[in-house]
């Protein structure tokens, strides 16, 4: 017999009987969270229906779904830790002390880019991950911020200890750094 879905939508109510549809509505980062702790969600092997439970997908991956639980509900406060804003990457950038990776696509780039950020291709990724410093000091970047915000909890996933995303994006970029930077 199946149990019925919880329909509650408060996060202190999380439990292990959620559907990951509910759980990633409720808590954002929540996908992010788990595949850079647990490396689950991030692929087709290691990923997850809508209609899973939290307890179904904790169990297929080993996990204790007490603390997958904790986990998710701390994950909020951990997607604030890994923004940067646009200012300090401008500084850290004019120091020389990261690597901006542009994740947007050619033709984003193509439009607005910032100087000295490197756009990602597959070539660059597979680089990145097999042979670049797991400390090496990384800011991710996108239009937005969201697709950056994947990028870094996915570097993070695969052991980089110091990557981060620039929040808002080459369009927070415009506005908070170079105003000359063309906005689409």
């Amino acid at each position: 017999m199946e149990t019925p879905a919880v329909t509650s939508t408060d996060p202190k109510d999380l439990s292990g009987a959620w559907r990951m549809e509910q759980v990633t509505a409720v808590f954002p980062s929540s996908q992010r969270a788990l595949f850079q702790k647990y490396h689950v969600g991030g692929c087709s092997s290691c990923g997850f229906q809508p209609t899973d439970t939290l307890a179904t997908v904790a169990m297929n991956h080993g996990l204790d779904v007490n603390e997958v639980v904790e986990h998710i509900q701390r994950s909020q406060e951990m997607e604030r830790e890994i923004e940067i804003t646009p200012r300090e990457v401008a500084e850290l950038l004019k120091q020389g002390k990261i690597k901006l990776l542009d994740v947007r696509t050619p033709q984003e780039y193509q439009i607005a880019a910032v100087a000295g950020s490197l756009l990602v291709d597959q070539e660059l990724a597979q680089e990145i991950v097999s042979s670049w410093p797991k400390e090496e000091a990384i800011v991710t970047m996108c239009h937005h911020g969201v697709r950056s915000l994947d990028a870094a909890a996915y570097l993070r996933g695969h052991g980089f200890t110091n990557t981060r995303s620039m929040s808002g994006g080459i369009e927070a970029w415009a506005l908070q750094v170079d105003p000359a930077t063309p906005r689409y």
